[in-house]
């Protein structure tokens, strides 16, 4: 939001949500009827085109996001260190809104302007008009309309809401208020109209200047730069014709420079260009990859999890993985990149961030989990983990934590697989097995004096145990009784429970439903699990999987793990920073324990915090 938001700050349909589209309806129908009841020769393409530009616009829009999150996670060529939060996530997730913006408009224009009905496909005049058009009218209008944005009146009510975001992603170029998008249509629109009055506009026209503003808006607000110096030596006048990345980023750095749209010729000629732009993109163009000190390995979780990767959709990527109706319109999309890692399938970063003088990345196995269920997959699997480590190791990276199911004990003895193929690794592999051991220690509340365990018997299962006995908590089990008594003979603690009165169940996975409705009400469930369990009540309290809260100071946290909320990092992630902020040096795989009091006390030194009680 702006400053001082003004006239026509919000967009008219903000109140429909995600049912804005069906503003689209009325005329979608009318296409498909006229196609229905109408001679081909009789369609209109100018009115059945609108539909498929819009997906257009979307699906180009989406690639420039992935494409630069990923490449600014991996840091070469990247511009500014900043980081973005989750309220600049939030701010922009209405990019869509002017693509329907201009389907609206676009099919009012078609209605009532002659000549914008059945156009044709291709008409070279018209393409040379929209050039000239845009060149001329249009970049030196918006030169000034921008400078006039930047007075105190327009800026703190309007323009303010687009500089809001310091550090640029392609979407922040679409991120204004409904006015300023009002008049930039009306800006944009005479390169189109203009071929329209004057007999000679296309299909190729509309479509092709559409495409270019899109493409220009979003290259030029990717926080990388990746235009090569040669492309301006081969043509020195390029220099003035095309603007680049770190070029409209010092203008949301220094704000009173390079404001020009696409060219830079006019803050040459009015003495307005940054003077340090052409340091900017040299230094951009030689700075190298990031070289991480600490990794954090995890995976794809469902087909659909992709979308809700960091690179993938922003607004979904920012709210905690969960069914959603939209999911099932764009699930279709996950076909393809399924059979793809079925065939091929590399590790691949999405997330970078900074803590206290820390370098973290998060890199992802392109596996889903019900991949590492396939026993010929497992080789496969376990080969990409083992590359992963190498790789980080090669780059300097001190420290490895192993997420989900890549440190499965089937799959890899939690990790000690690769410790014995690799005896001479530098890089330590940590399982965060004892920071999720002390966070569900700690998640049970005072003056408990019994709970009830059931879960699968892994090596933090028994830690949790041992723990609870040291405490002087009994421990009930029903399946586990005779492991657990075989396991601790000396601990009384272990009983064998006759029912299911216990208040605080400690949980693995394979909790059935059944067995959750035998709970008596207000039973707490606290999981010791990598995945959250199947809520099957709403009259008791369910915990997330074993995490924390970040500290304010760790930056660039802008989209959620999973299924946990914002600003929360699993146990087995942080686990992998305390190693790196304390220098413990050891692994922490296989069947090796660290110090549970230890590292409890160091996540709290360093400012994690237990996330508040639960959820029901």
């Amino acid at each position: 939001m702006a400053t001082t938001p003004g006239f026509l700050t919000d967009w008219p349909w903000k109140h429909l949500g995600s049912f804005k589209y069906m503003l689209l309806a009325p005329w979608g129908m009318q296409s498909i009827y006229s196609v229905a009841t109408k001679g081909k020769n009789e369609w209109d393409y100018t009115n059945l085109i609108v539909i498929p530009l819009l997906v257009w616009r979307a699906f180009h829009n989406q690639l420039w996001i992935s494409f630069s999150r990923h490449r600014t996670a991996k840091g070469n060529n990247r511009i500014l260190d900043r980081s973005i939060e989750f309220e600049q996530v939030d701010r922009e997730t209405n990019w869509d809104d002017q693509i329907l913006l201009t389907g609206i408009l676009f099919y009012v224009a078609n209605s009532i302007l002659p000549n914008g009905s059945f156009l044709p496909i291709w008409k070279i005049e018209g393409i040379i008009i929209t050039i000239v058009l845009h060149i001329g009218p249009v970049e030196y209008i918006y030169y000034w309309l921008h400078r006039a944005l930047h007075h105190h009146y327009l800026y703190s009510r309007y323009h303010s809401h687009h500089h809001s975001s310091i550090v640029t992603e392609p979407i922040t170029s679409v991120t204004h208020p409904f006015a300023e998008h009002l008049a930039y249509f009306c800006l944009f629109a005479i390169p189109i109209f203009g071929p329209v009055l004057t007999g000679t506009a296309s299909l190729a026209s509309v479509v092709g200047y559409f495409t270019y503003i899109d493409l220009m808006n979003n290259m030029g607000h990717c926080n990388f730069e990746f235009i090569p110096k040669w492309v301006f030596s081969i043509c020195p006048p390029l220099k003035y014709m095309m603007y680049t990345p770190s070029f409209h980023s010092l203008h949301h750095t220094h704000f009173r420079t390079n404001y020009s749209l696409f060219m830079p010729f006019y803050d040459y000629i009015h003495g307005t260009m940054d003077k340090s732009s052409d340091a900017v993109y040299e230094t951009s163009l030689t700075r190298q990859e990031d070289n991480p000190e600490v990794v954090h390995l995890t995976h794809l979780t469902t087909p659909e999890s992709i979308f809700h990767l960091q690179i993938g959709f922003a607004s979904v990527a920012s709210r905690p993985q969960n069914s959603k109706w939209y999911i099932w319109f764009i699930r279709p999309l996950t076909t393809w990149p399924m059979m793809l890692n079925f065939i091929y399938g590399r590790t691949f970063v999405v997330e970078r961030n900074n803590f206290e003088k820390l370098k973290l990345q998060t890199w992802v196995i392109p596996r889903f989990s019900v991949q590492y269920s396939i026993k010929w997959q497992g080789q496969v699997i376990n080969n990409l983990v083992e590359e992963a480590i190498l790789e980080a190791e090669d780059r300097g990276a001190k420290i490895l934590s192993l997420g989900l199911l890549n440190q499965s004990w089937e799959l890899n003895r939690s990790g000690a697989l690769y410790i014995k193929t690799n005896p001479k690794l530098n890089i330590k592999v940590v399982d965060g097995s004892s920071l999720a051991v002390a966070i569900v220690i700690n998640s049970i509340p005072k003056g408990t004096t019994e709970v009830l365990f059931r879960g699968s018997l892994s090596k933090t299962a028994y830690a949790i145990v041992s723990a609870l006995c040291q405490k002087g908590i009994q421990v009930s089990a029903f399946y586990e009784f005779e492991r657990l008594k075989l396991s601790f003979r000396s601990q009384s603690e272990i009983a064998l429970s006759k029912s299911y009165t216990e208040r605080v169940w400690i949980v693995g996975d394979g909790l059935s439903k059944e067995e959750q409705l035998k709970a008596p009400k207000g039973t707490l469930f606290i999981p010791y699990s990598q995945f959250p369990l199947k809520k099957a009540r709403k009259d008791a309290f369910y915990c997330h999987t074993p995490a924390l809260v970040a500290p304010p100071a760790l930056e660039n946290l802008h989209s959620c793990e999973n299924w946990l909320p914002r600003r929360v990092m699993s146990a087995w992630r942080v686990a992998g920073i305390l190693h790196g902020l304390e220098g413990y040096n050891v692994h922490e795989c296989g069947e090796t324990m660290f110090d549970v009091d230890k590292i409890w006390d160091d996540a709290l030194k360093h400012g994690f915090r237990l996330l508040q009680f639960a959820s029901n």
